[in-house]
């Protein structure tokens, strides 16, 4: 019989990850990169206020700009939970005052695009989805 290794047993773990399965890890990662904020700042981060261009770093004062209606409070926390999770990373240069930059990582990379999809569908459909919204509330109202 051939020993396991704990390398082994993670590889295999991950293939039977689930998020369909209360109790798969990968179902609370869905939750928290579909939040409002974390999905606006991965398609925003890099691709400046029009969306449209390549990833680049930004500074948070740009991606505040940006994001219109995101207080400071909630741009900081989402900011702070992608760099814990390696989807961005955050570099501070030394001028006077500092200068912080916000880039996408390889991780964050693989995530921006169907991020950035996701939002460009809710802008191409979003009229559409509220005419839907409109004929079912008619229809539910006596």
């Amino acid at each position: 019989m051939a020993t396991i290794t704990a390398a082994d047993q993670r590889a295999a773990a991950k293939t039977q990850y689930n998020a369909f399965l209360a109790a798969c890890p990968s179902q609370q990662l869905l939750a928290q990169v579909s939040g409002k904020w974390v999905a606006l700042v991965l398609s925003a981060l890099g691709s400046g206020p029009d969306c449209d261009g390549e990833p680049r770093p930004m500074r948070y004062s740009e991606l505040a700009r940006t994001l219109a209606g995101v207080s400071p409070k909630m741009l900081s926390q989402t900011l702070k939970s992608l760099e814990r999770d390696g989807l961005i990373s955050r570099t501070a240069t030394a001028t006077v005052p500092v200068t912080v930059t916000y880039d996408l990582t390889d991780l964050g990379l693989s995530l921006h695009e169907t991020v950035r999809q996701l939002k460009v569908w809710s802008e191409l459909h979003r009229d559409e989805v509220s005419a839907h919204q409109a004929r079912f509330d008619a229809g539910r109202v006596r």
